[in-house]
C-alpha cells in the first residue's frame, strides 16, 4: 500500500498526502469558526477562565484544534509559561482517573493514592506555578463519556483557586450531547462554571473548497488541477460538510483517479466512490438555514441547487486564476 501511495503522490506531483487523516496540527486549515474556537481555547487558557467548553459532531476537527492549541502554548513557553496536562481516554475509574492526571502533570506516584492527596499536590503545585508567573491547564478530549462522578471531580479541581484568581483552566471537547448532559439538574453546579464554549458546525460550500485546496497547497499541488468543480460540489454534498469525510472522500477520489490514469478527480469518480462507501445524502442546502424562503416548497431543491452550483463555479473559477 506504502508503494500506491509513494505512485499516486508522484503521479500528481504532490510531496506526501494531502488528506491524511491524522490530527496533526500543522495541516490545520483555519476556517472562520475554527479560528474563532482556537482564539477562545488560546483565551481561556492564559487568563485562567475556569471551565471552557469546545462541542462538535464527530470529524469536526476538535482534535485537532486541541493539539493546536498545545502545540501553540508549547512553543511560546518561554513567555506564557503553560504547562498542558492532556486527557485522551477520559473512560476509566475515579483512581485510573488520578492516576492518569498524576502521570500527566508529573506529580509522585503517591500523589494519586486519594483524592485528598492529589488535590493537595495539585494546590501546591498551581500556587507555586503562579506565583513564579506561569500556568496549567487540563485539557480533557472525547469528555462525552466522562462519567458523572469524574464529572463531579472535575469540579472539584477547578474549585482550586484564590481569592483573585482561577488557579486551573479546564478544557472539555466532546460531542454535542456533552452539552445536553450538562443541562441536567444534577450537574448545574458544573455547568455554572462554564464561562466559554464554541460549538463547531459543519462546512459550508466555501469552506470545504477552502480546505481542500489548503490541504492539496500545504504538499504542493493545485487543488484545482485536481478537482473539476463538479466534484467540489459532489464532495460537499456527501460529505456533508464534515472535514474528516471530505478527507476520506477526497482521498478515495484521488486513489481511483490515479488507478484511472486520470489527471483530474470528476464528479462520475467521486460518486463511484461515494456508492463504494456507502455515503448518500439529499441535494444541497443554500445557506445557513434550510427553511425555504417565504414558505413555498420546493424552491430548496430546484432554484436553490441551481443558485449552488452556480455559486461554486463563480468562485471555483476565482481561486483557479
Amino acid at each position: 500500500m506504502s508503494r500506491v501511495n509513494t505512485m499516486y503522490h508522484e503521479f500528481y506531483g504532490l510531496r506526501s498526502a494531502p488528506f491524511d487523516l491524522t490530527p496533526n496540527p500543522d495541516h490545520l486549515l483555519l476556517t472562520p469558526t475554527h479560528r474563532e474556537a482556537l482564539n477562545m481555547l488560546q483565551y481561556g487558557i492564559t487568563a485562567r477562565k475556569g471551565i471552557i467548553l469546545l462541542v462538535g459532531e464527530a470529524g469536526t476537527g476538535k482534535t485537532t484544534l486541541l493539539r493546536k492549541s498545545l502545540s501553540l502554548n508549547r512553543k511560546s513557553s518561554s513567555s506564557a509559561g503553560v504547562d498542558m496536562a492532556y486527557v485522551v481516554n477520559p473512560t476509566l475509574s475515579r483512581g485510573e482517573f488520578f492516576q492518569q492526571l498524576t502521570d500527566a502533570f508529573g506529580f509522585p506516584a503517591d500523589a494519586a493514592s486519594s483524592t485528598p492527596a492529589f488535590l493537595k499536590q495539585l494546590e501546591k503545585t498551581l500556587i507555586a506555578r503562579r506565583s513564579a508567573g506561569l500556568n496549567t491547564a487540563l485539557v480533557v478530549d472525547e469528555a462525552q463519556r466522562l462519567s458523572d462522578e469524574l464529572i463531579e471531580e472535575l469540579r472539584l479541581l477547578v474549585n482550586i483557586e484564590l481569592d483573585d484568581a482561577k488557579l486551573l483552566p479546564l478544557v472539555l471537547a466532546g460531542h454535542p450531547e456533552l452539552a445536553e448532559r450538562l443541562n441536567a439538574h444534577h450537574l448545574r453546579q458544573f455547568k455554572q462554571r462554564i464561562v466559554l464554549r464554541h460549538c463547531l458546525s459543519a462546512f459550508d460550500l466555501e469552506d470545504t473548497a477552502a480546505y481542500i485546496i489548503g490541504r492539496v497547497r500545504l504538499v504542493g499541488g493545485d487543488a484545482t488541477r485536481l478537482f473539476t468543480r463538479e466534484a467540489l460540489v459532489a464532495i460537499h454534498h456527501a460529505s456533508g460538510g464534515i472535514p474528516r469525510t471530505i478527507s476520506v472522500l477526497c482521498d478515495n477520489a484521488l486513489l481511483t483517479s490515479f488507478a484511472l490514469q486520470r489527471q483530474r478527480v470528476d464528479k462520475e469518480i467521486v460518486e463511484e466512490v461515494c456508492r463504494d462507501l456507502h455515503l448518500h445524502r439529499a441535494a444541497p442546502h443554500t445557506g445557513a438555514t434550510s427553511q425555504p424562503a417565504n414558505g413555498a416548497k420546493g424552491s430548496h431543491e430546484g432554484n436553490g441547487a441551481g443558485r449552488f452550483r452556480m455559486a461554486t463555479r463563480t468562485w471555483w473559477s476565482r481561486r483557479a486564476q
